[in-house]
């Protein structure tokens, strides 16, 4: 009787020590969180979004979880995401900066064209005090930028011709975000420039209702342009930072201790975000090249000189904040 006793007290303990178990291993995380995106997972926006998620995860134990949607699952454009996390049906967004200026002017700051001399000097600003002031003045917008990753200097292609001048673009008719500095750019230049959802653009191009469009060259080797575009030319016009985001409701809901592995994960997932990005430029041109694109290098100061003019017609728009445009300049 007594072996009964001692083997029924002994299934007892087993099974409540195996229900726990089973309890941890499948707890629910306290706080779920939706990042969305618009490009391809092989892009470095969504390998940096990857490294966010697993640094947050990890280092909360998995009491957070970041659910992942590449390809504008949550939207059909980077406007359409960044409009999602203000209502709340999307929690995270890595995006360019391109729309922002629909949300905040002084985003314009950053499309200003050949505003930037090179990688190096984009990273001095953006995570210095200009940058992180501009990116504050999001929070009265309901949004949080976490840290600024890139998305390269912007170059253009076509299906028409190979571009060596301004003279070259003039005429065409090319894809742009709705960025009217960006628009401006190109109307210096002579084009067309046709303000378009980044999901429309393939098929957009495809049936020739544009003719190029403009984008750094990941996004252009990623998206698999290279099958309804012939010419990219090396522009290098504007560089495009980006950023991880997240809504100001979400973010201040969670713990302090919380907040601040958010913060910085997401810094470390800009510094491999932003190694992906250059390993990819570096290789891809060749890539392109091998695809098919014909690929030239036009002389930039040309295409400057041509668009200097969107300096004396947008500086003024940026308000008291003008001067910004001439301490980036001035950066070291």
């Amino acid at each position: 009787m007594k072996n009964r006793v001692f083997f029924a007290f002994g299934v007892f303990v087993a099974l409540f020590f195996l229900s726990s178990a089973v309890t941890v291993a499948y707890a629910a995380p306290k706080y779920s969180f939706k990042l969305g995106h618009a490009v391809q997972e092989t892009h470095p926006y969504h390998l940096g979004a990857m490294k966010f998620k697993e640094i947050v995860e990890r280092e909360t134990d998995g009491d957070v979880e970041i659910k992942l949607f590449p390809n504008n699952q949550l939207g059909s454009g980077e406007r359409d995401l960044i409009e999602g996390m203000q209502l709340g049906t999307v929690d995270l967004v890595v995006s360019s900066t391109g729309p922002m200026g629909g949300f905040e002017k002084k985003f314009m700051l950053f499309d200003f064209p050949f505003l930037f001399r090179d990688k190096e000097h984009a990273y001095k600003v953006l995570d210095g005090p200009v940058g992180q002031y501009v990116m504050g003045l999001l929070e009265k917008k309901g949004i949080k930028g976490l840290a600024w990753y890139e998305n390269g200097f912007r170059n253009f292609t076509n299906s028409k011709k190979a571009v060596e001048t301004p003279e070259d673009v003039e005429g065409l008719k090319l894809r742009t975000m709705e960025n009217k500095v960006h628009m401006a750019i190109w109307r210096a230049l002579g084009a067309d420039p046709t303000p378009m959802a980044w999901g429309e653009l393939f098929t957009a191009l495809q049936q020739g209702v544009v003719d190029g469009q403009e984008n750094p060259v990941p996004i252009i080797y990623t998206s698999k342009l290279y099958e309804v575009q012939k010419y990219l030319a090396m522009t290098g016009h504007v560089f495009s930072p980006s950023m991880i985001l997240i809504g100001k409701r979400q973010f201040d809901g969670m713990p302090e201790d919380y907040r601040r592995i958010f913060l910085d994960a997401a810094q470390e997932s800009a510094v491999y975000e932003r190694s992906e990005i250059t390993r990819m430029e570096n290789e891809q041109v060749d890539k392109l090249k091998e695809l098919g694109m014909v690929v030239t290098y036009p002389d930039k100061a040309a295409f400057l000189e041509k668009t200097k003019p969107v300096y004396d017609q947008y500086r003024g728009e940026l308000g008291k904040d003008g001067d910004l445009l001439d301490r980036i300049i001035e950066t070291k």
